[in-house]
C-alpha cells in the first residue's frame, strides 16, 4: 500500500523524512518533489527498484539515469570532474540542471549507458530533496516523472498518487512543483553541449 506523506516544502518534518528514507533503503520506489517537476527515486544499487522505474517510464538501457547528489564533493565520487568542469558545476549548483559526465567505478553498472559509461548528476535546490539526501547519506537514483506519451513532468502529488500509486511505495506531497524540466548539459567533453533546454540560465554553456 502506498504511503502518502505531506511534507512542508520549506521546513521538512524530520520524522517523515526519516520514514521516506527508510522506505528507500528497504527497496521502495518513491515519488518526490524537486526544483523542477516531481521525480521517481530509489536506492542507487537496488536492481529491482530500478527495473520498476524503467518499466513505469518505459525507459531502455540507453537512458541516462541521474544521481541526485547532496553537494559537489559527492558528485566527485561518482563522476569524473576536471578543473574546468568543476568551476562550471560550482557556479550552477544547487539548481535545476542535470550534468552528463563520465562515471567512475563507484556507479553501479546497471545505471550506466552501455556504450558511453556516462551518468547524469545534479544537486537540487529544494528543501525536501536536500533533506532526503542528507538523511540518506548517499545519492538517490532518480528520473523525472514524465508519463509515457507526455512531454512535461508531473507537478501534482495527488494526481501522481491516483495514476501511479499502485506501483509506488510512497508519494511525498511537497506541494506543486515547476512545470518545466531541468536543463540537461553534456559535459563529458568541453565545450559543453546543451542536450535539453529547461529551467536555469544556460548562457555559460552557449558557444
Amino acid at each position: 500500500m502506498t504511503q502518502y506523506f505531506q511534507i512542508h516544502p520549506d521546513n521538512p518534518q524530520k520524522r517523515l523524512i526519516d520514514r521516506a528514507v527508510e522506505i528507500i533503503r528497504q527497496g521502495g520506489v518513491i515519488a518526490y518533489p524537486t526544483d523542477s517537476g516531481y521525480a521517481l527515486g530509489c536506492h542507487l544499487g537496488d536492481k529491482k527498484a530500478i527495473e520498476k522505474i524503467k518499466w513505469l517510464r518505459s525507459l531502455d538501457d540507453k537512458h541516462n539515469f541521474t544521481l541526485m547528489c547532496a553537494d559537489l564533493s559527492e558528485i566527485g565520487t561518482y563522476a569524473k570532474v576536471d578543473n574546468t568542469a568543476f568551476r562550471l558545476l560550482k557556479a550552477h549548483t544547487p539548481g535545476a540542471y542535470t550534468f552528463i559526465l563520465q562515471a567512475t567505478s563507484e556507479v553501479p553498472r546497471l545505471l550506466l549507458h552501455p556504450k558511453r559509461r556516462s551518468i547524469g548528476v545534479r544537486v537540487p535546490d529544494h528543501a525536501i530533496t536536500r533533506a532526503l539526501l542528507d538523511t540518506l547519506g548517499e545519492p538517490l537514483m532518480s528520473v523525472t516523472l514524465i508519463p509515457v506519451g507526455e512531454d512535461l513532468p508531473m507537478t501534482d502529488p495527488e494526481e501522481i498518487r491516483d495514476r501511479f500509486g499502485a506501483h509506488l511505495e510512497a508519494v511525498i506531497d511537497g506541494g506543486a512543483c515547476h512545470l518545466e524540466a531541468t536543463s540537461v548539459v553534456d559535459m563529458r567533453d568541453l565545450p559543453a553541449t546543451i542536450v535539453r533546454r529547461g529551467r536555469g540560465d544556460l548562457s555559460a554553456f552557449e558557444d
